[in-house]
């Protein structure tokens, strides 16, 4: 079963240095039919003018995930870390029992990216921060494995049986993925437009898939996409 979440739909907020899309309910947006879908609580598409950005505020027990498409975001946090995400990088941290953070765009043009949240395994876990840079060559025409409960293959940790793929697919190419009977999968596409299982979806479209064994995943237009299988 897929069922699509049109990019349309979405929550909207406009606060002029920040444009931000909600897949699901955040914030002032709420929308009872749209809480979040297995653990993934949240989805962000932001874009953050030049010079603006999020001034220290905190968060806890969550699996935070940042995913830049185009420019840079600089963070610093209350664990001593301050770093600069770049396109191809993905940073990871757990809020667990409270951080603080700020994060800002400290570049000349906009800054896009996407502000994931998963519900962790569990409540009241120490704290921690991982980034990773994932090199085009290694996305491009094939799933690659940017976040894991494992590690595996250099991906990053999360403490929730979740996993996360991202691809970037030319106009006409696929690929395909083998999705356990009993797992659920959200796919998220950031730019472009694709054909799954028969399926059309495009740039902001979400797809949650259920009760399906086999994905394939067919380009229509060159498409940036990312793929979380979810328990």
């Amino acid at each position: 079963m897929l069922t699509i979440r049109h990019a349309r739909e979405r929550g909207h907020a406009n606060h002029g240095w920040l444009d931000s899309y909600h897949s699901f309910s955040f914030a002032s947006y709420y929308d009872p039919d749209h809480m979040g879908f297995r653990d993934l609580r949240v989805i962000n598409d932001d874009r953050i003018a030049a010079g603006g950005g999020f001034p220290d505020h905190p968060h806890r027990d969550m699996e935070i995930l940042t995913y830049v498409v185009e420019g840079a975001i600089q963070h610093r946090d209350s664990m001593g870390n301050g770093t600069v995400i770049r396109p191809g990088d993905v940073q990871r941290m757990t809020a667990g029992t409270g951080v603080t953070h700020s994060e800002f765009n400290p570049g000349q043009e906009e800054l896009r990216l996407l502000q994931i949240w998963i519900r962790p395994v569990r409540a009241g876990l120490t704290p921690g921060y991982e980034q990773k840079a994932f090199p085009l060559a290694e996305r491009q025409g094939q799933l690659r494995l940017v976040a894991s409960p494992d590690g595996r293959d250099g991906s990053l940790l999360i403490h929730q049986d979740a996993y996360l793929y991202t691809t970037h697919l030319a106009a006409g190419n696929e690929t395909t993925y083998a999705l356990a009977s009993d797992r659920h999968a959200w796919l998220q596409v950031i730019d472009g437009s694709l054909t799954v299982n028969g399926t059309q979806v495009s740039s902001g479209d979400g797809l949650a898939v259920s009760e399906e064994i086999h994905l394939r995943l067919r380009a229509d237009s060159d498409a940036h996409l990312l793929l979380f299988d979810l328990s």
